[in-house]
């Protein structure tokens, strides 16, 4: 069992906006971060992250909570997996009550890749082919690129040096087949593969022995997934803070070549399309996204697909095609660095990039394709933010050559997850917020306020009262069309509350059949008094 120190200081230890970033893509939205939740569909942002109160909440579905509640419910894990899940994300070291009791150990994959890398460096034939791409010494050290073994010489070095093969199994290192245990990386270039936080998670792995799969990648494992994690990231990732900028490549040795040659932002998805998985980690920072994909077709597809996604997620940057069968690494070898960075700084932005890659899918001199060019890059349009709808109807009618008027857009954006305030009352719950924002306030209004007074929100101030922490509060709290009250703003609208209630009840005491003559004429009169006092300006003591 883990010990409730280790987890309350592993907790003390996470940020709740960093960490639900590195699962859903967030944007900024004055003091908090909104994103569409994850637990519901939607295509209106209605999940908001506050760093000040280090909670979550949907407006959408009414989900909310804190970084362990959310990694719990987006990962359907349990809560100590949880916890050594978050522990392994952030390198943080938990506890146990039991010293004998063992968590997994990760140690074993990081020898595994020194054992690789030791090869290496032994390895002529093997070096020979890395050096003669273009890669240096230098790049070899920084990268670690390593060499795998036979099957049997792996598993042998695990056996020899006693490392727990059922976690090298678990860490996607090796695996049993029919004939026993067999390793993942076979006669492999090696290129480990690390978290956003450098902590390593896997490997991807190049034949040079004609294997069918060119390239391989680790399995799927509670550390390893390949659609959450971008190669060279650890690296790069302060270089992509200072400039603003991150270049996306194909592959591994793209990312090798253009870091040795000074592009240091360039990174490289996992042998698989760039996917919405990703765009968390690529929000990070607010880099323009630069897209450096192959001139062929699948190059272009890819580029296509990735372009459609990031401008309908409001990303900056563009796309930046090698054509003459180049690639990044290629024109690094060639030391074209000079072309490279022309090109790097103006590459063709997402939205006429995909328009172009629609439009070229016809013959546009066909007035019945191009009325389906039409069509496509219409529905294309109305994904995108009002602003770039106005602005882009310009260029696909120059494209089509048509005029901007045949071109028909709704763009009115689905708002079905916007907070409806107009049923309840705003005030209520500014003063309910304001308390929730600085607890020591009810100290201060528990003598002049009771939950009586609350028209439409008594329930929320009775939990106040008696669950301040209760997650069904964080809807009040990360509410952004509520107002923050400051202390001479809260006791204003405190007096309008209280005065409220004591004329509403003095008017109501004038109908009251059930008490008597001398209970209705004191009531009256502490009523009255109360009223004037307040209209003094002074906020009074509760008396009723």
């Amino acid at each position: 069992m883990i010990k409730k120190e280790s987890i309350e200081n592993l907790k003390n230890h996470l940020d709740v906006v960093d960490v639900v970033s590195q699962f859903i893509e967030l944007k900024k939205s004055g003091a908090n971060f909104k994103a569409c939740c994850p637990f519901h569909g939607e295509e209106t942002p209605s999940f908001v992250i506050s760093p000040t109160k280090q909670i979550y909440h949907c407006f959408g579905c009414g989900v909310g909570g804190d970084s362990v509640k959310f990694v719990m419910e987006y990962e359907k894990l349990s809560y100590p997996e949880t916890i050594e899940k978050l522990a392994s994300m952030y390198n943080f070291t938990l506890e146990y009550e039991n010293s004998t009791e063992k968590k997994q150990d990760t140690k074993v994959i990081e020898e595994v890749n020194k054992y690789y890398q030791k090869l290496f460096v032994n390895n002529n034939i093997v070096k020979e082919y890395v050096h003669n791409r273009g890669i240096s010494e230098f790049s070899i050290e920084k990268f670690e690129i390593g060499y795998a073994p036979s099957s049997l010489d792996t598993v042998n070095f695990l056996k020899s040096n006693h490392y727990n093969l059922t976690e090298a199994i678990e860490l996607g290192i090796i695996d049993t087949g029919t004939n026993g245990l067999y390793a993942r990386f076979i006669e492999r270039i090696t290129f480990p593969i690390y978290s956003i936080n450098g902590k390593l998670v896997g490997f991807g792995g190049r034949t040079i022995t004609g294997h069918n799969a060119k390239y391989v990648n680790s399995p799927q494992t509670r550390f390893f997934n390949k659609s959450r994690l971008l190669y060279g990231y650890h690296i790069a990732k302060e270089h992509i803070y200072k400039k603003n900028q991150i270049i996306v490549c194909e592959g591994y040795l793209d990312v090798i070549m253009l870091h040795q040659a000074g592009f240091n932002t360039a990174v490289a998805t996992l042998g698989t399309a760039l996917t919405a998985e990703h765009l968390p980690l690529l929000r990070r920072g607010e880099p323009k996204v630069i897209l450096a994909y192959d001139g062929d077709k699948a190059g272009i597809a890819a580029a296509f697909k990735a372009s459609t996604m990031l401008s309908q997620s409001d990303f900056e940057g563009g796309v930046v095609i090698f054509s003459d069968g180049q690639d990044p690494a290629d024109m690094v070898k060639s030391n074209k660095i000079e072309e490279l960075n022309k090109i790097f700084l103006n590459p063709i932005s997402f939205i006429p990039f995909v328009i172009d890659c629609i439009v070229s899918k016809y013959d546009i001199n066909e007035p019945s394709q191009k009325q389906k060019a039409l069509a496509e890059a219409n529905d294309y349009l109305k994904t995108l933010s009002l602003l770039n709808q106005d602005e882009y109807k310009r260029y696909l009618a120059q494209k089509l050559n048509i005029r901007e008027d045949r071109i028909k857009i709704s763009g009115d954006k689905s708002r079905a997850n916007e907070v409806n305030l107009s049923k309840i009352d705003i005030a209520e719950l500014c003063i309910i917020k304001a308390i929730l924002e600085k607890p020591k306030r009810l100290d201060s209004v528990l003598d002049i306020i009771d939950s009586s007074m609350f028209e439409y929100h008594r329930r929320e101030f009775d939990l106040v009262l008696n669950d301040i922490n209760n997650i069904s509060l964080n809807s009040i709290i990360l509410n952004d069309k509520l107002e923050n009250y400051d202390d001479e703003r809260l006791n204003q609208e405190l007096l309008t509350l209280v005065y409220k209630f004591y004329s509403n009840k003095l008017t109501a005491l004038s109908y009251d059949k059930t008490l008597d003559f001398k209970q209705k004429a004191n009531l009256i009169r502490k009523i009255k008094d109360n009223i004037y006092q307040l209209k003094q300006g002074k906020l009074v003591s509760y008396n009723l």
